[in-house]
């Protein structure tokens, strides 16, 4: 991947971390592959900033930080296997 998959907005329901790209595209991954983001409170999910010019999630009160470039790999190592 080349760094340019940006994140425009984050979402959450009961299963799934949504993220909206600059592009349109919406990447949603299962809350089950991330472990420290389930125990988490909906304030703290809530509280989150793109970082290193959009291409990542971090989450202040967790010391969480994703890639999403790492969701899309991910996801294709999943489905490799």
């Amino acid at each position: 991947m080349t760094g340019s998959v940006k994140g425009k907005a984050v979402h959450f329901d009961d299963r799934f971390l949504h993220v909206e790209l600059e592009d349109g595209r919406i990447i949603s991954t299962p809350m089950l592959w991330y472990t420290d983001l389930q125990s988490a409170t909906m304030r703290e999910l809530k509280n989150c900033v793109f970082i290193c010019h959009g291409t990542g999630i971090e989450w202040p009160d967790l010391d969480y930080h994703l890639s999403i470039e790492s969701m899309l790999a991910f996801h294709s190592e999943r489905q490799a296997a």
